[in-house]
């Protein structure tokens, strides 16, 4: 985005405003990711700690889930590229 039309106090609170946004994303995705971790993998209630099979577990949940969204992220940079490509042609 091209802020530079815009004063300095526009430019702050608007990048405020993006850091707020981005925040909020970051914890959005780090919520679903404990959710969904702690789900598939935490069923033994007995102990405070997690037995071996389950941290097992958790640390692959983890470990695919940020694989794939980095995946995700790779994808839709490519497709980014590929359409300001296309715009520019134009």
């Amino acid at each position: 985005m091209d802020f530079s039309q815009l004063n300095s106090a526009e430019q702050a609170h608007l990048n405020k405003i993006l850091e707020k946004k981005q925040m909020q994303d970051f914890m959005k995705l780090y919520s679903g990711l404990v959710e969904r971790c702690f789900t598939a993998c935490c069923n033994d209630f007995t102990s405070k700690s997690l037995s071996g099979k389950e941290e097992t577990c958790v640390l692959n949940c983890a470990d695919k889930f940020l694989k794939h969204s980095e995946r995700v992220g790779a994808r839709f940079a490519e497709q980014n590229a590929d359409m300001m490509a296309t715009n520019s042609k134009k």
